[in-house]
């Protein structure tokens, strides 16, 4: 692996040649600054202030060119450290004009600062000549941006997730809401979310006007929107909590606009997620091998389409490895002479798409046979055994590779693939 790394970091130097302008930019809100290098370094005419705007791109774009023939460059790479996502329309705008561009690590840009100048001072000028030289040294990267049915992907599954944050706090001020003014509410209904339950804090939320209402009054109600599951027992449970409850009495006017408001969000937000998975349902259909990452035991459509979301098309990758060091969970370790340090993640990719392989592989662990097996082997064999954090990481990695694997050749899961002969024959060592 080492080799493979060291053999791609040569591939980007040599890729910066005589031949080459090399721009580097630090990208804002509204106004940039680029800085240009030859491949030795050696700054080249004046740095360019330009707008993010139709007139701004245009500069930046005419400025380059220019410089390019009066320094006898046929090539232009331009690079840019990815913070925030001003950076978008700048980079889709350079595609067009057919200039490439590459992007440098944020980490790399703070720790290179103090080499131009000793200082640990920030300027949008100085971080424009650090990045071009961080290009022309062949740290940086190609972006891969996602395009069709991915780019789609991408922007609705993060909107899922900010809806779904909108979602869970909703649910949290209504659960606040019954905390203070029916308290005993959950004995009655464990899961407010229910069609009943929803029915009741509509039409009468308080202990006051259920009393009201009465036991029969409410089970009327329910019979309306629902006909089976719910009966006069719940209803007279309801009206007996109502009659011990300890829930605040005053000001329940405004505390009933406020559950009304409230009420109204969480409908709204749960009409925006279905709206949104009925989309992404769409997607997935018309992206090859979704069907066979599917069949793996204990996935689902979320992660599947969060999973593409965040990595884009499966074609553009040459191993799995690649997609392991794009989430972060490549292994690194600080050693130095006879001391060995302890070996991490580097946490230098995606966070959301770690999170999201995290958050499936626990359940993974006790439900697909597979995952469980090795999970067990890991943590119990008697050679470098992990911890349960460990080993759930190491299977991210292994999840990523199958659903790479699954994905690109379009087969249906298989245990036996999975698990592999030499990898089974271990199991089947440690469990005699």
């Amino acid at each position: 692996m080492k080799h493979k790394l060291k053999q791609k970091q040569n591939q980007r130097i040599t890729r910066i040649t005589e031949s080459t302008l090399v721009v580097g930019a630090d990208i804002a809100k509204k106004v940039h600054v680029a800085r240009a290098v030859d491949f030795r370094g050696i700054e080249l005419g004046k740095d360019c202030v330009f707008h993010n705007d139709q007139e701004g791109l245009t500069k930046l774009s005419e400025w380059m060119k220019e410089l390019g023939r009066m320094q006898e460059k046929t090539d232009i790479v331009f690079g840019i450290e990815p913070t925030g996502h001003y950076w978008f329309p700048l980079a889709a705008f350079l595609e067009e004009q057919g200039i490439q561009v590459v992007v440098v690590n944020p980490h790399h840009v703070n720790k290179s600062k103090e080499l131009e100048d000793n200082s640990q001072t920030k300027s949008d000028y100085k971080d424009a000549k650090v990045i071009a030289d961080l290009v022309r040294n062949g740290k940086y990267s190609v972006p891969n941006l996602p395009t069709k049915e991915y780019a789609e992907l991408r922007i609705l599954m993060n909107l899922r997730g900010k809806i779904t944050v909108n979602l869970n706090q909703v649910k949290a001020r209504i659960t606040g809401w019954t905390d203070r003014y029916f308290p005993e509410y959950p004995t009655v209904f464990k899961d407010w979310t229910g069609k009943a339950s929803r029915m009741t804090l509509r039409q009468f939320p308080t202990p006051e006007e259920i009393l009201a209402e009465g036991a029969r009054g409410a089970l009327t109600h329910w019979k309306t929107e629902i006909k089976q599951g719910i009966g006069i027992k719940r209803a007279e449970r309801l009206y007996v909590a109502a009659m011990s409850s300890i829930g605040l009495t005053e000001g329940l006017a405004a505390a009933r606009i406020e559950l009304a408001a409230l009420l109204e969000q969480y409908d709204l937000y749960v009409k925006q997620e279905e709206t949104i998975m009925t989309s992404v349902m769409q997607i997935l259909e018309k992206i090859p091998g979704t069907e066979h990452m599917l069949s793996v035991p204990g996935v689902g459509v979320l992660t599947v389409a969060g999973f593409l979301a965040e990595v884009g098309d499966l074609n553009n990758y040459d191993h799995g490895q690649q997609i392991i060091r794009l989430a972060g969970l490549n292994l690194t370790e600080n050693s130095s002479g006879k001391r060995k340090g302890k070996t991490g993640i580097s946490k230098r990719g995606r966070s959301r798409l770690r999170a999201l392989l995290f958050r499936v592989m626990l359940p993974m662990v006790a439900r697909n046979a597979e995952f469980k097996a090795l999970h067990k082997y890991y943590t119990t064999r008697s050679q470098n055994p992990l911890k349960k954090k460990q080993s759930m990481i190491a299977l991210c990695g292994k999840l990523i590779r199958v659903f790479y694997t699954l994905g690109t050749t379009q087969k249906m899961y298989n245990a036996r693939d999975v698990i592999g002969p030499v990898r089974q024959a271990q199991l089947d060592q440690h469990a005699a």
